[in-house]
């Protein structure tokens, strides 16, 4: 008995030391010191003291004495990693080198430091973002009207257009000292929220010159002249960008473009200079059919040698007028009936000199780089905000319609169908104006996040959609009618847009979220591939030995980690929250860990092949996003000081992302390719089994009540939106949802009269002067009940056309005027 308590504690010991963490020598001195206390107790025998000394010698030494380490152990690892290297193009690696490393790195980690989370600062707008917002923004959005956009004209109206130039709304990102607004990321954000909550099409013209437009290409590579030349014509609107990469042959892979730029000698302003001869073919490209100066994204090569040896220069970016000749540009096409301006552009022996490169000829080459930093903030911002915008429009406006709309006596929010689809709603908006803030937050405090700005693009979106879809759901035939009262139809009709551009969805989910962040994120394996490239076989081996043994000491850290938290459901971890929230903190401490060893795992048993295992890969990113937006949420929360009338929203938000991320890791070890190793990596994260749980039934209904009712937390979650005028559907709803429930006792009078005969049973339009007659209710309710009437008609109404008009691009209703009186 004794000698199992001896072997229980060492066992304990090694847990303890592996879950601490600490350095290599601190827990070999350790072991040492607990095999002395072994060996001196009285009933300890000899043999088998002898026995474990040798064993923890034969151990301890290797892993000690740095030399005997790197001949006997590094190098026969180092030999046998560098077999198993997965080959890299030039383009991966420069989007590995890409961005920043940010809070996805503390989810790498197996044990995320909250503190640190929350220390970052709350993300706020400046008086002078807060009155843009409040002024120029809101007198654009009520210039704004989506169907005269998308049905009669095809563009936005030319005041608009003048608007947009002279109010800055191109430039919010370009320095004043140019002209530009000089707002921050979060600034940028909200903008687009407000204006896609009224206007799709605007919101995507606003935010391709502060997103993918080259004017944050100049900010950071530009040189002197091209800075002072271009940005106070982008800021005061005298020249129109667009930036072209995608084309017929390379969409999703961007690094495989077709296009060229072949160094020659060339005629320019009426003399012979060393330039760029350009052929081009691009398609998708947002601003194309206006722009004046064109981003373009091609190879470059110089085969005759005139700027040196190097023949193949790679990718490149360069500035092109656009009456540059041989460029053909002002064609549209027209992505699902929403006409934001968007078409291809060609380009057959276009010259351009040198100069005419981003950063001047020595960012030759470039050029990937430069795209890939510039999308990590761009796509943080542009799609989440737009997308965002467009769902907080649909659950303001499904709360109240779902109030206000009735069937069986009973306002539809009260169904559990209905109110299912608004938990989820409400849920994901939460999530979504979550992990847009705290994005665009990092990106102001300096931040390039390559991989938060993948998970935020894919994850809002994709929920964009379900929120989409929910919305057109609960509202029914009003949501499917298009016309001037439809503030649902374009957008909906947006959400592929936003699903397609900027990355690809599938591709962003399958390859780039953990391809990218199991490399840039994780604390040894970026350390570990730049040893092995190492040309030095010395300096190799010697960083190599120090990345390795630290990342064997990281895995089983995080095996001891993941099955110490899962055993005990992370009950006593330490985390910065109490109340509600605190266990949210402890499951992400938990499934950091479990990921982080099931991260090591893919990637030792299929090395390289684990580039061709997307679903693997898909599940691995879906658990790393899954804790990302979480992560956002809780932050959130903490962020706005805990409202506790937002705790069913956070609850519901936090379980359904935490049960989602244990399903994606039972399903990843269900196909996990090595058998013997998943059944090993299950006993480590599920000992107990799966227990975690979906938000109930019961939250759902707390959840969708929120949203039905004039509460402070549904304030809170469409706070960006663009009311508008009172005689609209979206403006008359919040009028329309307070007199919905003022009159819920009125209306319960008359069903209780009609239940006892004293009224007739028939439409409630119909009984209110009855009603009076009979001294049922007021003159003054029955005033309250016509006013809900008038409002209600003028939410839930549809438009109509005369048979002539349909199919027709200019068809317009018969009666474009309000119903109410």
């Amino acid at each position: 008995m004794e000698s199992f308590i001896w072997f229980a504690g060492f066992i304990a010991l090694l847990m303890a030391l592996a879950y601490r963490r600490l350095p290599l020598v601190i827990s070999t001195l350790t072991v040492a010191a607990f095999l002395l206390l072994y060996s001196i107790d009285a009933a300890t025998s000899v043999f088998w003291s002898f026995l474990f000394w040798i064993l923890f010698l034969g151990i301890a030494v290797p892993l000690n004495v740095r030399d005997i380490r790197r001949t006997w152990l590094t190098k026969p690892i180092l030999d046998l990693y560098l077999q198993m290297l997965p080959e890299m193009s030039s383009t991966e690696r420069e989007a590995l080198e890409a961005g920043t490393v940010w809070w996805d790195g503390d989810l790498f980690t197996g044990d995320p430091d909250w503190k640190k989370l929350l220390k970052t600062p709350v993300p706020k707008l400046s008086s002078e973002e807060q009155s843009f917002l409040d002024n120029e923004v809101e007198t654009l959005c009520g210039m704004l009207d989506e169907w005269h956009i998308t049905h009669e004209l095809g563009d936005l109206p030319p005041d608009v257009w003048t608007y947009l130039k002279e109010k800055g709304f191109f430039a919010m990102i370009i320095p004043k000292k140019y002209g530009g607004l000089e707002f921050s990321a979060l600034a940028h954000s909200e903008v687009l929220v407000k204006i896609a909550s009224r206007s799709t099409t605007c919101a995507s013209i606003v935010a391709v010159p502060n997103s993918l437009g080259p004017a944050q290409l100049l900010l950071k590579y530009g040189t002197r002249a091209q800075q002072d030349h271009y940005l106070p014509r982008l800021a005061s609107g005298k020249e129109i960008p667009c930036f072209a990469l995608t084309g017929p042959w390379a969409g999703s892979d961007a690094g495989a473009i077709p296009d060229t730029g072949v160094v020659c000698k060339g005629k320019h302003d009426g003399k012979e200079v060393i330039g760029l001869r350009l052929n081009f073919n691009k398609r998708y490209i947002t601003l194309a059919p206006v722009a004046t100066v064109v981003g373009l994204a091609f190879k470059m090569y110089d085969p005759d040698h005139l700027l040196g040896e190097q023949e193949d220069h790679g990718i490149t970016c360069a500035l092109v007028p656009r009456d540059t000749p041989g460029m053909e540009i002002g064609r549209r096409h027209l992505p699902l009936n929403v006409p934001f301006q968007i078409g291809p552009i060609q380009g057959k022996d276009v010259f351009v000199p040198l100069d005419a490169i981003i950063g001047g000829a020595e960012m030759a080459g470039k050029g990937w780089r430069m795209l890939i930093e510039n999308l990590s903030e761009g796509r943080s911002i542009s799609l989440p905000s737009n997308t965002t915008g467009g769902a907080q429009l649909c659950v303001y406006a499904a709360g109240a319609y779902c109030r206000i709309r009735k069937q069986f006596s009973l306002p539809i929010g009260k169904f559990e169908g209905v109110q299912e689809a608004l938990a989820r709603m409400g849920g994901y908006l939460y999530t979504m104006n979550a992990s847009r803030v705290m994005t665009a937050g990092a990106v102001d405090l300096g931040e390039v996040p390559s991989v938060p700005s993948a998970i935020v693009k894919y994850h809002v979106t994709e929920m964009a959609r379900v929120v989409a879809n929910d919305a057109m759901d609960v509202h029914g035939g009003k949501g499917i009618c298009l016309g001037p009262r439809n503030y649902l139809g374009r957008g909906y009709q947006a959400v592929p847009i936003a699903i397609t551009v900027e990355g690809a969805n599938i591709l962003t989910r399958s390859m780039i979220i953990f391809g990218q962040g199991a490399i840039r994120c994780h604390p040894w394996v970026l350390k570990e591939m730049r040893a092995g490239a190492l040309e030095n076989t010395e300096e190799r081996l010697r960083q190599f030995d120090e990345a390795v043994w630290g990342h064997i000491g990281f895995a089983v850290s995080n095996a001891v980690r993941a099955f110490l938290l899962a055993a005990t459901h992370a009950r006593y971890t330490s985390v910065p929250a109490d109340g509600m929230t605190r266990r949210y903190f402890q499951h992400i401490n938990r499934y950091s860990a479990a990921f982080a060893l099931l991260a090591d795992a893919a990637m030792l048993t299929m090395g390289g092949t684990l580039k061709k295992k997307e679903k693997i890969s898909a599940r691995l990113g879906d658990m790393l996003s899954y804790m990302y937006l979480v992560s956002c949420i809780l932050k959130r929360f903490e962020d706005q000081g805990r409202p506790q009338e937002d705790l069913p929203l956070v609850e519901w938000a936090c379980r359904h992302f935490i049960y989602r991320l244990q399903e994606q890791l039972h399903g990843l070890l269900r196909n996990f390719p090595n058998r013997w190793m998943a059944m090993l990596l299950r006993g480590l994260v599920f000992p107990t089994g799966r227990t975690y749980s979906a938000p109930s039934d019961e939250l759902g209904s707390a959840v969708a009540e929120l949203l039905i009712s004039p509460t402070a937390t549904r304030e809170r979650l469409t706070d960006r939106i663009y009311r508008g005028s009172p005689d609209e559907p979206i403006g008359a709803m919040e009028e329309a949802l307070l007199l919905a429930m003022q009159v819920e006792p009125i209306e319960r009078k008359i069903r209780d009269a009609q239940k006892a005969g004293r009224l007739a049973d028939s439409a409630l339009v119909d009984t209110l002067s009855e009603a009076v007659a009979a001294g049922i209710i007021s003159d003054k309710e029955k005033t309250l009940l016509q006013r809900l009437q008038i409002l209600t008609l003028t939410i839930i109404n549809v438009d109509d056309f005369a048979p002539d008009e349909l199919g027709t691009q200019n068809a317009k209703p018969p009666n474009r005027k309000s119903l109410r009186k």
